[in-house]
């Protein structure tokens, strides 16, 4: 019996060994197979890092070559004619970016703010109501303000006079917001008139270096057609882009007025249903 215990525990202890040098060789294997992807990936990974190296000075030489490519046409294009078409193009963004920032600030949320404001007129607090538009920006607060002080009144506040008040200021709001853009329209119309006189004057110069030269040969006409054609792109594009900026003011400025009448008309059925207001 012990004999047979001891045959046992060698062939256990044979077969125990023999798995476990099995598994050591696998993992032995397994932990190279892992370091030779780690070995691959990071091989990759400088692969891809030194290319995006490689990369970066490229796309800063081409960004340098854009701007210097404008520079140099810019140049060429003449010192006079296009500083001109420069200076229209900083004026005119200049008009169109303190527009853009004062329509901003005009805008407030109109329903919220009318329904608060209908709350104090129902309640009967027309001086708390007046206080609440003064402490607001925009058209539609000052629209409103007018209409409270009329209500507040003791002969102001019939309804007649009080939607003559509204009309009134809703048209001088108007032109608060209309401010500014006939000059922003100016340089849209400035900038390609710009460019089409410096057109004109590089094809005269063109011609002066025709009699000259006493020749009609390309290289003769080249400088004048030239600076003649980068001043017309130079004023097409700064019209272009003054022109966007233009329509997205009105686009603001429409909104605005939509505003208004909408608040204009809450406000009359406002002040009908006040008990201040003589009907």
């Amino acid at each position: 019996m012990k004999k047979l215990f001891a045959i046992i525990a060698m062939v256990a202890a044979c077969s125990f060994g023999a798995t476990s040098s099995v598994m050591a060789q696998e993992d032995v294997e397994a932990a190279a197979e892992v370091v030779e992807a780690t070995a691959d990936s990071l091989s990759e990974d400088s692969t891809v890092a030194e290319e995006a190296v490689e990369a970066a000075p490229i796309v800063e030489e081409e960004n340098e070559g854009v701007f210097k490519n404008l520079k140099t046409k810019f140049i060429e294009g003449g010192a006079g004619f296009m500083s001109l078409v420069a200076i229209a193009l900083v004026l005119g963004l200049a008009f169109c970016i303190e527009r853009v920032v004062y329509l901003t600030l005009a805008q407030i949320n109109t329903r919220k703010f009318m329904k608060e404001l209908a709350d104090l007129v129902a309640a009967g607090k027309i001086a708390d109501a007046i206080e609440k538009c003064k402490g607001t920006r925009g058209p539609v607060a000052q629209v409103s303000r007018k209409a409270m002080e009329c209500l507040d009144s003791n002969d102001r506040n019939d309804i007649g006079t009080i939607e003559r008040t509204i009309n009134m200021e809703a048209e001088v709001q108007g032109t608060y917001l209309e401010e500014n853009c006939s000059w922003i329209t100016l340089f849209i119309a400035m900038a390609p008139s710009l460019g089409f006189l410096g057109t004109v004057i590089g094809m005269v110069m063109a011609f002066d270096d025709i009699q000259r030269a006493g020749d009609i040969s390309p290289t003769v006409v080249a400088g004048g057609m030239k600076v003649a054609l980068i001043t017309t792109i130079f004023g097409i594009i700064v019209a272009l882009v003054l022109q966007v900026f233009y329509n997205y003011i009105l686009s603001k400025i429409e909104g605005l007025t939509s505003n208004m009448e909408e608040a204009a008309q809450e406000l009359l059925v406002m002040c009908v249903k006040s008990d201040k207001c003589k009907k």
